[in-house]
């Protein structure tokens, strides 16, 4: 990536009382260079930042430069936040796995919906995967130089052949190269496996978890954890491609195959190493394991773990729950995935007198899932699923919205209608759940309810 290709990054918010601040940044200027270096991406920001004494080039909404000196403690923070952590344009991916998630979204839609990125910036500041097959020979020596690590890499098979024609991508054979030159790093990655039905399941599953422990060694083990997590298909994929979904029977056999490894693993490690999604239990109609099983919880990012975490941080804040609140009805949007997971959770509240919380468990006809977790629900399945309950008080004072449904930090749901609109068809208040305290004190507290009033109230499932 050349310097020419660099965009100065722009600057969106000044923390107050930041040395940012104390020297005039406003929301709108742009960062050029800090001395005399362009920065890349956020990891570079944060790099050349942490010097003593910085001259940083500076050009504000009026298109005006400005050198500005400062001396400041070595890694005090400066207090600036950007539009983009990447400077330089995103690493896009060139390859086309068949689950990819951004190809079977319908078309039609905004462009930013279908870029697809392989970047492992994203990956070593938010956590998320790639495949390592973009890499070019001087993205490999930065990771090496700058010890970004761990990274988040989605592996899906060790055998050359298999992840090859997952991925559609010749470079896609080299995974167990790439492990290795991880291993001599001494630099550490989470691996992810997506399951397909009947390509990389059965004795190929087996193969690449048995591959992967042999990275899992020493005082610093290249394969940090590992992640299995069903596919997930919907009714836009491509019509030739060759996946079907993961079924009950399915996943009940990959839970018995995984769970025997996981043994195996435990008395050679003292760890589980890989873990399963909670999504599988939920498919094969099985008990979760029990919270112990997670450890430190290395692939919450993945769903591992998560309705374990979720309940047990619940629970700790129910305490705050009154024995008696003003008379009030509420209905809590789930996917239908976590139906049964979650009816602790609806039993607790509705211990408390004059409070009732009915569970609407949706599924989502817009993707054509019969099992949706609450993530992938969209305004027209919640649409779809809430309106014959409309009739009467059918919906109560008002509908608790995971946040978890919604873009970023955005009232828009996945296929794009925004909570606005939802409500006015709905003719009822939603209040969006950011976090399981507001969720109880959105329970607790006295409200005052009106159709333009929003809560900001975490992730359900």
């Amino acid at each position: 990536m050349s310097e020419a290709s660099i965009r100065p990054a722009l600057v969106t918010r000044v923390l107050p009382d930041s040395i940012a601040a104390e020297i005039g940044f406003e929301a709108g200027d742009r960062l050029v260079a800090i001395n005399g270096q362009p920065p890349r991406d956020l990891i570079d920001y944060q790099f050349l930042c942490a010097d003593e004494e910085l001259a940083l080039e500076v050009l504000d909404a009026n298109g005006k430069t400005h050198v500005v000196e400062i001396e400041k403690d070595y890694d005090e923070d400066l207090g600036l936040e950007f539009e983009t952590a990447l400077f330089d344009g995103l690493i896009q991916c060139n390859n086309r796995c068949p689950f990819c998630f951004i190809d079977q979204q319908p078309p039609g839609k905004r462009q930013s919906l279908y870029l697809k990125d392989d970047d492992y910036r994203l990956s070593f500041l938010y956590g998320s995967y790639l495949t390592l097959t973009n890499l070019t020979e001087r993205e490999w020596n930065r990771i090496a130089q700058m010890r970004l690590s761990p990274l988040y890499v989605s592996v899906h098979a060790t055998e050359p052949e298999v992840r090859t024609r997952l991925l559609k991508n010749p470079r896609a054979g080299l995974i167990l190269d790439h492990l290795r030159w991880f291993q001599q790093q001494r630099l550490q990655i989470h691996a992810q496996v997506v399951v397909c039905p009947g390509i990389n399941d059965g004795i190929h599953l087996e193969r690449t978890l048995l591959d992967l422990a042999q990275f899992h060694q020493g005082d610093l083990p290249a394969v940090a954890s590992v992640a299995v997590v069903p596919v997930g298909l919907t009714r836009f994929r491509p019509a030739e491609d060759e996946l079907v979904p993961v079924t009950p029977e399915l996943a009940q056999t990959v839970i018995a195959q995984v769970q025997a490894l996981q043994a195996q693993f435990y008395r050679q490690f003292g760890s589980t190493f890989a873990w399963l999604a909670d999504e599988w239990f939920l498919i094969g109609r099985q008990d979760l394991p029990p919270e112990a099983h997670y450890e430190d919880y290395p692939q919450i990012g993945n769903g591992v773990g998560s309705i374990h975490q979720f309940l047990k941080q619940f629970h700790a804040a129910a305490k705050r729950l009154p024995q008696k609140v003003t008379p009030r009805r509420l209905t809590w949007v789930v996917g239908n995935a976590v139906e049964h997971a979650f009816q602790p959770i609806l039993q607790r509240l509705n211990q408390v007198q004059g409070l009732t919380v009915q569970m609407a468990a949706l599924r989502s006809g817009y993707w054509g899932q019969e099992i949706t977790v609450t993530g992938l629900l969209t305004g027209q399945d919640l649409l779809q699923g809430l309106q014959p309950l409309t009739v009467g008080d059918g919906l109560g004072d008002g509908i608790l919205l995971p946040s978890l449904m919604l873009k970023n930090d955005e009232d828009r749901f996945l296929d794009d209608m925004t909570i606005e609109q939802l409500q006015t068809h709905l003719n009822v208040p939603i209040w969006r759940v950011d976090s399981v305290e507001e969720l109880i004190d959105l329970c607790s507290q006295s409200l005052k309810i009106s159709n333009s009033r929003f809560a900001s109230l975490s992730p359900l499932g």
